[in-house]
């Protein structure tokens, strides 16, 4: 039966009585149009105002789906699909389902991931909210470019196609709104080609509330693509906050500074050292994230991260921290003797402050790596199992 259907088209429902009818005859009149063998499946969450039964009087099929959730009802509708493209909407009659050729000739030419763009299109007023219009959606998909460079204007448009074999190749598992970026981001990490076409959105035919929530759901796609992105959420923070350190606690070694009539001393020698050890723990993360995240087969590891991988797990590395940790620990036992032959009365602040911070960064900084580097010998082990056999 897979064999013989060539386009799936995919609704997720909760409690879309009012407008699943049309939805489903809408996508109905597009297979018509263009002679096409295939079908209707409702991924239903749970209804309770009998739009599955609307849903199967009208042809369609209807996969009751437990787990609650905009992405558990397209991945369960997805894996009961037959067709060899998948197409996916709403099903609150914001999309023309009605005009789905430009999707199934971007697939039938070899696209792997067809994206509608509703900027591109026409946004019928009251269509979308201002917020989403001039801000969520701008700002998320400008997010999604810069961190996975990706050319796609519109990482938020419900109306897409898909390869079904290369999509659930990705194994995705978001059960949330996130789906719709976690289907992007893991598209772009597996190289597929993506497509984007002008797609039109109106204003949904529904009475109720929509189930998307601005502000959670925003956050919950912003967190996601924050989590495939080690570099923007780890690594380039860190290197910023690593590099501001070293500059002030080295400028400082000295003692204070001097520029015109500011002075830079204690305080900023204690931010500075504050900085440069949040900087390294930063890029420690993100060197563990990357590690983890490619054992589970979540981001792929270039040429540049595995040398580096290759660098970080170097044995001789133990015997610099210790070095470090070794020298850090003198400086704090010199300021320490220094008070015991002052009986243990008041020190000059300058010099006891100074030397505390660099001995404590020292130390912090030599104990942290050390550690971080035997988590990272962990998860590397774990990646290689016959590795760990081998000890």
């Amino acid at each position: 039966m897979r064999g013989t259907i060539e386009v799936s088209i995919v609704l997720p429902c909760l409690n879309e009585a009012e407008t699943i009818a049309i939805c489903i005859r809408k996508a109905r009149q597009s297979l018509d149009e263009m002679k096409i063998s295939g079908e209707i499946v409702i991924g239903d969450n749970g209804s309770t105002d009998g739009s599955q039964g609307i849903a199967e009087s009208l042809g369609a099929r209807v996969i009751h789906v437990p787990n609650p959730g905009y992405g558990n009802a397209l991945l369960g509708a997805f894996h009961a699909s037959k067709g060899k493209f998948l197409i996916m909407g709403d099903a609150d009659d914001s999309y023309s389902l009605d005009k789905l050729e430009d999707f199934i000739l971007k697939l039938r030419s070899g696209a792997d991931l067809v994206m509608g763009n509703r900027f591109a299109g026409n946004i019928e007023p009251g269509a979308m909210p201002l917020l989403h219009k001039y801000l969520g959606n701008p700002i998320l998909s400008l997010v999604g470019r810069i961190f996975f460079g990706s050319k796609i204007r519109d990482f938020h448009c419900g109306l897409r196609g898909m390869n079904r074999k290369k999509i659930l190749d990705l194994n995705l598992q978001t059960g949330g709104m996130e789906f719709a970026s976690e289907l992007i981001v893991k598209s772009i990490l597996a190289g597929y080609v993506i497509e984007e076409v002008p797609t039109d959105l109106k204003k949904d035919g529904r009475s109720r509330p929509p189930h998307l929530r601005t502000w959670r759901d925003g956050w919950r796609h912003l967190r996601f693509l924050l989590s495939y992105s080690p570099r923007w959420l780890f690594l380039y923070p860190g290197v910023i906050l690593l590099s501001l350190g070293t500059i002030g606690s080295v400028a400082l070694l000295r003692g204070s500074i001097k520029i015109g009539s500011i002075e830079f001393g204690l305080q900023t020698l204690v931010i500075s050292s504050g900085m440069l050890n949040l900087g390294l723990q930063l890029i420690w993360f993100a060197v563990l994230a990357k590690a983890s995240s490619a054992s589970r087969g979540f981001l792929p590891i270039d040429a540049r991260w595995k040398k580096l991988l290759s660098v970080l797990s170097r044995e001789s590395l133990y015997l610099a921290y210790l070095l470090a940790g070794i020298f850090g620990f003198a400086i704090i036992s010199l300021q320490f003797k220094h008070w015991a032959s002052s009986k243990y009365g008041i020190l000059d602040v300058h010099a006891a402050v100074r030397g505390a911070v660099y001995g404590s960064l020292l130390v912090s900084l030599s104990i942290q790596s050390f550690f971080s580097q035997f988590l990272l010998s962990i998860v590397n082990m774990l990646n290689h199992p016959n590795k760990l056999n081998q000890r």
